[in-house]
């Protein structure tokens, strides 16, 4: 039997399911958006790498302590292809997991996910409150303050794009870029 492929809703109510926190749905919508973002700029498959950036954190609130291994036996026991499985499940390695991540998709996976997080907190502390007018040297400076936002794993985002080939910026950038569109559904609109 083939792996079932699943689609953008399928993943949304998946994420809903097992995610009634706003902060983390939010977060699930802005990694999706980033993932999408990255994977056009590359000519990658922007609806997977989407489904997998909605879904990597399935488990995390109902099941904290098994992060990532329940995510995996939720998709499983759902029938998803195996190459999603081990892209949602790479972003904790070192921290929850030892599934390196290997591939694009994964190693992207890996760099974003916290950052996004750096990224929606500079946008906050902004007198306009907002991502449509936030800057790569902004996040930067926040970056290189380890009081800020400090539950943000700096190693990780910086081994993720080192992982990539990639600037630190650049990838900052490409995290701005690709959360801008939804900033209004992530709540970092602002006054703008």
């Amino acid at each position: 039997m083939d792996a079932h492929v699943p689609t953008r809703a399928e993943a949304l109510a998946l994420l809903h399911e097992f995610n009634s926190s706003e902060a983390l749905r939010r977060h699930a919508l802005a990694v999706e958006a980033v993932m999408r973002h990255i994977a056009r700029q590359r000519g990658e498959d922007e609806e997977k790498w989407g489904v997998v950036g909605l879904t990597h954190d399935l488990d995390y609130e109902k099941f904290p302590d098994q992060h990532c291994k329940k995510t995996a036996e939720i998709m499983r026991e759902r029938g998803w292809p195996e190459e999603y499985v081990r892209a949602a499940i790479s972003h904790g390695w070192g921290v929850c997991c030892d599934c390196e991540p290997q591939t694009l998709l994964e190693k992207t996976l890996y760099a974003i996910d916290e950052l996004t997080g750096l990224v929606g907190a500079t946008a906050l502390v902004r007198p306009s409150k907002s991502l449509l007018d936030l800057e790569a040297k902004s996040v930067m400076k926040k970056f290189k303050d380890k009081a800020f936002a400090a539950s943000v794993s700096r190693a990780v985002i910086q081994k993720g794009a080192d992982s990539l080939g990639v600037q630190l910026p650049a990838l900052v950038n490409d995290v701005i870029m690709g959360m801008r569109p939804i900033a209004a559904e992530l709540g970092l609109k602002g006054t703008l």
